[in-house]
């Protein structure tokens, strides 16, 4: 029985689809063990959305050959669609299958194997050539590639990918040449996974997309960039999910905030399964910037849409992605970007540096701005935003929650069990059992720091029935 080991770097999608492959491996007879351990064969499913996450999927490509000089390194997926020359010459790695050939992979890594013991010379230089490449064109099209699961990484969130590819052509991001136009998935497929997640016990299923917003529409672009319509397609695929009994949450992926439409956020407030956290796509509070980015929204239409959600659920957890230095970025539009930011208060921004991307519009402006210089206003945003978060979470101090309870940890030198409210706000407890759903009463004296870099907040507290008795007591 061969050994073969995984290692995902990036998105949700990619997630989602290093288990589907997880899974193939392991139907057909592999065993599967942690990237850290010698293997016969590495499959790393690559990222390229920044220089950073081409570094590291290089990296991680190299750590798998310096462990198995013999093994088999399979690199796949994004920063192998975006760069095939260059993931072909690496030497680390003898398999490089970009984004649409995942559910191929097994298939693809036996045939090498047939084919490299065939050989006389297992070092042939023709080796990649000979079943060793497997990487599409899908700048014309292609159909969605349906890989399932019916397990998931996580014990008690599972990630569902129901989309993929993105014709949106942000000036900054490589995505869509890494990733091909957008498809969707067929609605009694999804219907079908989320029925297999529920029967293994998964509680709350994550709907995700690489542009996510485009589910369903034949062109997004106008849709989004234009007339901004409701997608029902989108809606009804949220309620195929809903339908499978024993998924309590429905999380969604980051959502383009031209999709929030009345009539779309209306029929989510009717769902009492889904979970008022909503990641709303900015990139820039400043409009001249969001025009370079190539963004089909205004920062004024943007803050309706928060008010719009805001209107429908009671404290909802909004949180967005931020690039600060993007080219000509003065010092008036990033301040402008940080008091759009401060007035809005939304509960949580990711905020990146600016990555220049080969290829991409951003890539050829004038006016670069300096790594320091994109620093400094990143580390400002960033403490900006921990003062914020604070500020959403003391909102649950005194109050009962609920908390789907997920694994345990180390806080203040004591085991406790720790999970996440619908809001996604982390709260931590009594040890307990793992997989369900409970409610607890939240600490009055706030928040406590549970991860080292002081940034993941977390509220404790207490089964809240016990403190209510105590009380009454």
């Amino acid at each position: 029985m061969k050994k073969v080991a995984f290692h995902n770097l990036g998105c949700k999608v990619n997630s989602y689809e290093l288990d589907g492959i997880s899974q193939m491996f392991q139907k057909r007879g592999y065993e599967i063990v942690d990237f850290a351990q010698k293997a016969d064969i590495y499959i790393v499913n690559t990222c390229t959305v920044t220089n950073i996450a081409d570094h590291k999927s290089r990296q991680m490509l190299g750590r798998a050959k310096a462990k198995n000089p013999d093994a088999i390194v399979v690199a796949v997926g994004c920063y192998v669609q975006n760069s095939p020359d260059r993931a072909v010459a690496d030497p680390s790695v003898d398999i490089a299958a970009g984004v649409n050939h995942k559910a191929e992979l097994v298939d693809i890594v036996e045939e090498y194997i047939r084919l490299r013991e065939e050989m006389p010379d297992k070092k042939d230089p023709d080796a990649k050539t000979l079943g060793g490449r497997t990487i599409s064109d899908l700048t014309a099209g292609c159909s969605y590639e349906n890989l399932t699961i019916s397990a998931a990484s996580g014990r008690t969130r599972a990630y569902m990918k129901i989309q993929d590819g993105c014709d949106m052509f942000c000036s900054y991001c490589a995505i869509p040449y890494a990733r091909g136009r957008t498809r969707s998935r067929d609605i009694d497929d999804i219907a079908a996974e989320a029925g297999r997640l529920a029967r293994a016990g998964y509680k709350e299923a994550v709907i995700t997309g690489i542009h996510l917003s485009s589910y369903g529409l034949s062109d997004p672009y106008n849709v989004f960039a234009k007339e901004g319509r409701t997608n029902t397609a989108l809606l009804d695929a949220i309620d195929a999910v809903s339908a499978a009994g024993g998924i309590e949450r429905i999380r969604l992926g980051s959502l383009e905030p031209r999709l929030i439409t009345e009539e779309f956020i209306e029929r989510l407030s009717e769902n009492p399964r889904i979970c008022p956290h909503f990641h709303l796509s900015l990139q820039s509070g400043c409009d001249s910037v969001l025009t370079r980015m190539n963004r089909h929204y205004t920062t004024s239409e943007y803050e309706e849409k928060v008010r719009l959600i805001r209107r429908y659920f009671e404290h909802p957890a909004i949180t967005t992605d931020i690039i600060t230095g993007f080219p000509m970025e003065t010092d008036e539009e990033f301040a402008a970007t940080r008091d759009f930011l401060n007035r809005i208060d939304l509960y949580e921004c990711h905020v990146f540096k600016y990555s220049r991307r080969s290829g991409t519009a951003a890539d050829k402006m004038k006016g670069q701005l300096t790594d320091a210089v994109k620093s400094d206003r990143s580390a400002i945003l960033i403490e900006d935003s921990d003062k914020r978060r604070r500020r959403f979470m003391s909102y649950y101090a005194g109050k009962t929650v609920e908390v789907l309870t997920e694994d345990t940890e180390i806080i203040g030198g004591q085991e406790r069990t720790v999970g996440y409210t619908p809001e996604y706000v982390k709260c931590s407890m009594p040890v307990t059992k793992s997989g369900r759903i409970t409610q607890i009463l939240c600490f009055e004296d706030g928040c406590d720091t549970i991860n080292n870099d002081g940034r993941n907040m977390s509220l404790r507290g207490e089964p809240a029935s016990s403190l209510l008795q105590q009380k009454r007591r």
